[in-house]
């Protein structure tokens, strides 16, 4: 086991108007389990492939270790690295698939199959040793992939959306079971996803990427209570964060019919004469007439314990919402008990909890 540590790591591709991974710096402890998530080209699979060797770095460091990596064969960081796509060798059996690596590596006969069999034992897959991955489950064959990496004891495992092709099921299943297996095998373990849900339900620390450049590395908690700047606070947590552009004056943020009161040291930091106030669903509540901002609702999703609700503001309001596709009116989200009387009429909405404060020219957390 190893620590790995990027140092001003750059990656452009030749031709590109921009670096793909953007000076990351990124320190990931011995035995820690970081979980790389962003939207689809973040930058996030280029960011392991280059730890893996598999894309060359542009400029910059990377270590394993104490060791400098940067420019070193795939073949002699020990590193092992699990796909998307399975990537096992149909003519072989689960075991022969397994014990592959430890093949190749000339190991003897014995200690293969003491390994072979340690792994087919953490991963349940004891009774399917001698099938072929015909014969398997889209789990099992992910499971196969796992014991592959096991049982070579790498420095650290590399995991590229390994859950992607299984069903929703299937994923939450899997999803405990390579948490449960990385804590029990203490290897240190970077894995991509663009599922925020899973970083945040297996992380030990989260990291977020968005066009090439680390936003915010925490813990999944911190993410959620204190993001960096908007752009987390509407990627972390699902469904995700509301955002209200509300004007600001020696009063406070007027956030409809209510007053939001500034902080001096707030006040400073802003750029222009409105905020950007962000309410997560839970916070976020239906009240009485004349209280907060007038919507109407649109769509409840009833989900048995909850429901969320989907409200359009109305309009000739000071308020506005951030809208998240270009092709549709921007909607807030609340999540309220499920079998409510929410019915498809007006509203006025107001905030029950913490609300989030960012400046709109720069994103940045104004509480931070």
């Amino acid at each position: 086991m190893a620590g790995i540590k990027f140092e001003n790591v750059v990656c452009q591709y030749p031709g590109a108007e921009r670096p793909s991974v953007s000076n990351l710096n990124l320190d990931i402890a011995d035995g820690e389990f970081l979980v790389l998530v962003g939207p689809s080209g973040c930058g996030k699979s280029t960011t392991l492939r280059m730890l893996a060797g598999l894309e060359d770095v542009t400029s910059g460091r990377i270590t394993i270790g104490d060791e400098d990596v940067t420019y070193a064969a795939p073949k002699n960081r020990d590193i092992a690295m699990v796909f998307q796509n399975y990537a096992l060798y149909p003519h072989m059996t689960v075991r022969e698939n397994i014990a592959f690596s430890l093949k190749v590596a000339k190991f003897p006969k014995d200690k293969i199959n003491r390994r072979v069999e340690e792994a087919a034992k953490l991963l349940d897959l004891t009774e399917y040793l001698d099938r072929k991955p015909k014969a398997l489950s889209g789990g099992q064959r992910q499971r196969v992939a796992m014991g592959r990496a096991i049982v070579r004891e790498p420095r650290a495992f590399l995991m590229d959306e390994p859950l992607s092709n299984l069903d929703a099921k299937l994923r939450v299943q899997t999803r405990t079971q390579i948490s449960e297996l990385t804590r029990q095998l203490r290897t240190t373990t970077v894995y991509v996803t663009h599922d925020q849900t899973e970083a945040m339900t297996m992380g030990d620390r989260v990291a977020v990427l968005n066009a090439g450049v680390l936003q915010q590395v925490d813990t999944p908690g911190n993410l959620y209570d204190h993001p960096a700047n908007e752009f987390v606070a509407g990627f972390i947590g699902s469904p995700s964060m509301n955002i209200f552009s509300c004007p600001v004056d020696e009063q406070g943020a007027h956030f409809g019919k209510s007053v939001v009161p500034i902080s001096p040291e707030m006040r400073s930091k802003l750029t222009g004469d409105r905020i950007s106030i962000g309410v997560r669903p839970e916070d976020l509540v239906m009240t009485r007439e004349g209280e907060g901002i007038r919507a109407h609702v649109d769509l409840v999703e009833e989900l048995g314990a909850d429901a969320y609700v989907y409200a359009v503001l109305s309009r000739h309001q000071d308020v506005t919402l951030k809208q998240t596709s270009p092709d549709r009116p921007a909607q807030a989200i609340l999540r309220v008990p499920g079998r409510s009387a929410a019915r498809y009429d007006n509203v006025w909405l107001a905030t029950s909890g913490k609300m989030h404060f960012f400046d709109p020219e720069t994103g940045a957390n104004l509480e931070l």
